[in-house]
């Protein structure tokens, strides 16, 4: 008899992210990946809103690494895998040396360490039909977004006929990692797109949950976890970004991480969750929550008794070794039926 994953409805996962940037973007992808190893999350779609493709080329990288075959084409799909998603007319923001980091490492013979097939901008999809159309393959109810950069590819969404609709059937909650909470320091992420921001939190239909850069700055990923927990692998391209993006040792602000962890297990508590209420994002890149009874919004905070726990989860989901993924497609029950009644 095989053994492996079953197909249990794993809630699904649709993550648009500032990956290039900060480590915890990185370490959120790997995140989600162990989850879906564990069958507790699919991860429907990735995308990145700002148009590097050095970015979309880690991205790929690193999902080869986990075993997930990332098929080429524009808006390609595929059995097990995806195309990375690029908004192609933002400007880039990365950090060279961490992406770097995760594509042109070599080994002792020269050759390239780790495997990716994305070439050009052609080989990445256009986020907004990638993520409608990851949307619409769901169950009503079973999406959760994860943005952890500018909210353009969002607003974007948004803007298409009857978007608001589908979103509000197919998503159970945004989790954003953008802004200070309740009024805090103006955000880069949100000052990268202040409008797309403004629409995001006046228009989204669904409630919202956000990972404020206070929370970043107080949950940090520990360095330490990077060089014990990933020691596994000689060569992890995740681990390798994180040592590039600057100095080693030093723990990370883990905003994207908070987020992901929360989007995959909110039951579990790892955070405490402020009152329900209504953020906006104000003109100068700030943002402002205010409390009230009939709100959608909140945003996490920092729990101190559920801290360790929650790093412990994320250090152990996210080193994980890969798991060879299940099909993204499960065979049709009477196929399923006709095999199992078939002779032999």
């Amino acid at each position: 008899m095989q053994s492996g994953r079953a197909f249990a409805p794993a809630t699904g996962v649709v993550f648009d992210s500032a990956f290039g940037q900060r480590p915890d973007d990185a370490l959120a992808l790997a995140l989600l990946f162990g989850f879906e190893g564990l069958n507790e999350a699919r991860l429907l779609s990735v995308s990145i809103g700002s148009g590097d493709l050095q970015a979309a080329q880690a991205c790929d990288a690193i999902a080869h690494f986990y075993h997930l075959p990332v098929p080429g084409g524009q808006g390609g799909t595929g059995h097990g895998g995806f195309t990375i998603g690029l908004l192609t007319t933002g400007a880039s923001r990365a950090n060279p040396a961490m992406l770097s980091a995760a594509l042109l490492k070599t080994d002792a013979d020269g050759k390239p360490v780790y495997t990716r097939t994305l070439e050009t901008v052609h080989d990445t999809a256009d986020p907004l039909p990638q993520m409608r159309n990851a949307l619409n393959a769901q169950p009503d109810q079973n999406v959760i977004v994860v943005e952890t950069g500018p909210a353009t590819n969002l607003a974007r969404l948004l803007a298409l006929p009857a978007a608001k609709d589908m979103i509000a059937r197919k998503v159970k909650y945004l989790v954003i990692a953008a802004g200070s909470y309740p009024n805090g320091a103006a955000d880069a992420f949100i000052r990268a797109d202040i409008p797309a921001a403004r629409k995001l939190f006046a228009e989204w239909p669904t409630p919202i949950v956000a990972a404020g850069t206070e929370l970043g700055a107080a949950f940090r990923y520990p360095a330490s976890s990077i060089e014990k927990d990933f020691a596994w692998a000689p060569s992890h391209p995740v681990a390798d970004a994180y040592r590039a993006w600057q100095a080693m040792p030093y723990d990370a602000p883990a905003g994207a991480l908070a987020a992901a962890l929360y989007a995959v297990k909110p039951a579990e508590n790892y955070f405490a969750l402020s009152p329900e209420g209504a953020i906006e994002a104000l003109p100068d890149g700030r943002t402002r929550f205010s409390a009230a009874a009939s709100g959608k919004h909140r945003y996490l905070l920092l729990d101190e008794a559920r801290k360790a726990a929650a790093i412990e989860t994320i250090a152990r989901v996210a080193s994980m070794k890969p798991v060879p993924p299940a099909p993204r497609f499960p065979r049709p029950a009477e196929d399923q039926d006709q095999k199992k009644a078939a002779p032999g």
